[in-house]
């Protein structure tokens, strides 16, 4: 008489029911890992702009943006628009949060680059409330 003793299972026998989600959880970890850096170096670009620079200064530097957010004042994460430069030209449409102490407010550009400048067609603070600051274009920009 023979006994016959059942086969051990192998380790991806055993283990599958785990392995298979925690794969999975991997993968979309890593997705979301990637599609976040995009993000994140897309909104960096914009940020380290010199006209994005130059036009949040003068947004800090402006009495009646002071008054209305209140010091001090900083910039929010999720800035929208676009900016594009070929050479000494370039064209930018954009909308930056602003947090102030007091109240918050969307700073929003629209530039057209000639020659190597910034030209501003809207450089305007619409504050939380409805009131809207417009900046003049002809005042330099705040120095850093």
């Amino acid at each position: 008489m023979s006994t016959h003793v059942p086969a051990r299972p192998n380790w991806w026998q055993r283990n599958w029911k785990w392995l298979v989600p925690v794969l999975g959880a991997l993968l979309l970890a890593l997705f979301a890992a990637f599609v976040f850096g995009i993000v994140a170096l897309i909104f960096g670009a914009l940020k380290s702009s010199d006209l994005y620079r130059q036009a949040v200064d003068r947004a800090k530097a402006d009495p009646a943006v002071i008054t209305a957010l209140g010091e001090p004042i900083a910039t929010g994460w999720f800035v929208q628009g676009n900016i594009s430069v070929n050479g000494g030209s370039g064209d930018a449409d954009l909308a930056i949060p602003l947090d102030g102490a007091r109240a918050d407010g969307t700073l929003y550009v629209v530039a057209e680059k000639r020659a190597g400048e910034w030209r501003y067609e809207t450089l305007a603070v619409n504050v939380e409330g409805g009131e809207r600051i417009v900046l003049e274009d002809n005042q330099p920009p705040a120095p850093p």
